[in-house]
């Protein structure tokens, strides 16, 4: 069995606006503030993070909230401590960056394309946060 997501760039994009923006999108509240706060927090407790389903050390720099995994320690240009979402399996990525005010998204369809690891995920980190002008 396995799972997915279906879904449009721009719902997508609406989706991690709420979230960026506390809960609250175009105006309207549509998540509770405490929720997008337990969403986008660690939730990992010392010893759940020394055992690992993806990869050796990946919650070495990362954790989990509810639903998505949460940057807990910068490693090189990229998402900054505190930033949150999920590089899925075939490539599709999103994250949140507080820190920046800024929204990611990645679109493609192309099988263990999500792995962090591979050169194209520290190029596409490298551009976006180069692309930064302040």
């Amino acid at each position: 069995m396995a799972g997915g997501l279906v879904s449009t760039a721009d719902d997508y994009l609406a989706f991690a606006t709420a979230l960026l923006a506390g809960g609250t999108y175009h105006g309207e509240r549509v998540l509770s503030r405490p929720s997008v706060t337990l969403m986008t927090t660690d939730q990992l407790t010392p010893a759940q993070k020394a055992v690992s389903g993806f990869w050796p050390e990946y919650f070495d720099t990362m954790g989990w909230g509810f639903g998505m995994s949460v940057r807990t320690r910068r490693t090189h240009l990229g998402p900054s401590v505190g930033s949150y979402g999920w590089p899925g399996f075939y490539g599709t990525a999103w994250y949140n960056d507080p820190a920046e005010h800024m929204t990611t998204i990645f679109i493609m369809q192309r099988a263990h394309a999500g792995d962090q690891r591979l050169p194209m995920w520290h190029d596409f980190w490298t551009a976006v946060y180069q692309a930064i002008d302040d």
